[in-house]
């Protein structure tokens, strides 16, 4: 039988014919060292080279996408390295907060010095009466308490995932995440705070509409928040700040 690959003998190959040939024979070339050398092809020059040179013209084409590639991945690699640094920072100032204030104060201080965003916000779900405390006044902007039924409200279904939801939310979303804001913000992250119930939301905003999406990755936002919902029943209790939550966490020790 005819190898279906080689060109047909009854009349003059088509370019397919040669194409599939050369495809099923990748070492016709080795040893036509006089044929390579007489074969030549167009370049961006407008001159005709040789296939050798068309070769080395193509590796080094090759090399120069690896080397781009590859400075890609180193500059992600120090990116992820920053990210890092800035999160530990981040995460060792929060297990040092002694109170839910400073707490707030901290984060607000990273996520906007650090992180050179515009707006963070660490939303306390109130569930009854708040007592009088000193410390309430401080980090004003920072630590927001709401009316837990009043953020279903407003929030719906964003309330109920686990992970972080990024976008532009609605105008008077965003106003209510950050109501201490003199500057609009445009796009938001926001991530629900669960330690068994759901504790409250953290928030963070920026003024540039297209930095917040939904493509976006969440796994810093959900290794923060959960480091969040943790720390927060203590202090709750702690301080007494929140009745109805302290004695739910006095009641589950």
């Amino acid at each position: 039988m005819t190898d279906q690959a080689e060109p047909q003998t009854s009349g003059t190959a088509t370019e397919e014919d040669v194409v599939a040939y050369l495809k099923a024979h990748p070492e016709f070339f080795v040893g036509q060292s006089d044929l390579l050398r007489t074969l030549t092809l167009p370049h961006d020059s407008g001159r005709a080279i040789s296939l050798v040179e068309r070769q080395v013209h193509l590796f080094r084409e090759q090399r120069d996408m690896l080397r781009h590639e590859l400075g890609e991945l180193i500059e992600i690699a120090r990116h992820n390295d920053r990210l890092f640094e800035k999160s530990k920072r981040l995460l060792t100032q929060v297990i040092e907060a002694r109170t839910i204030t400073e707490m707030a104060s901290v984060i607000d201080d990273s996520i906007r010095g650090d992180f050179g965003l515009d707006a963070a916000s660490l939303i306390i779900f109130e569930q009854g009466t708040l007592k009088p405390d000193a410390d309430t006044s401080a980090a004003e902007g920072a630590l927001v308490r709401v009316n837990r039924k009043e953020a279903e409200t407003l929030l719906g279904s964003l309330l109920e995932g686990q992970r972080a939801v990024c976008g532009q939310f609605r105008i008077d979303q965003r106003a209510f995440l950050f109501p201490q804001r003199d500057t609009p913000i445009a796009s938001v992250a926001l991530v629900p705070l669960r330690h068994g119930d759901l504790l409250g939301l953290f928030a963070i905003g920026s003024q540039q509409s297209g930095y917040f999406d939904e493509s976006m990755g969440s796994m810093f936002l959900s290794y923060l928040s959960d480091t969040l919902s943790r720390l927060l029943p203590p202090l709750m209790a702690r301080h007494s700040q929140l009745e109805p939550v302290s004695d739910q966490v006095a009641e589950s020790r």
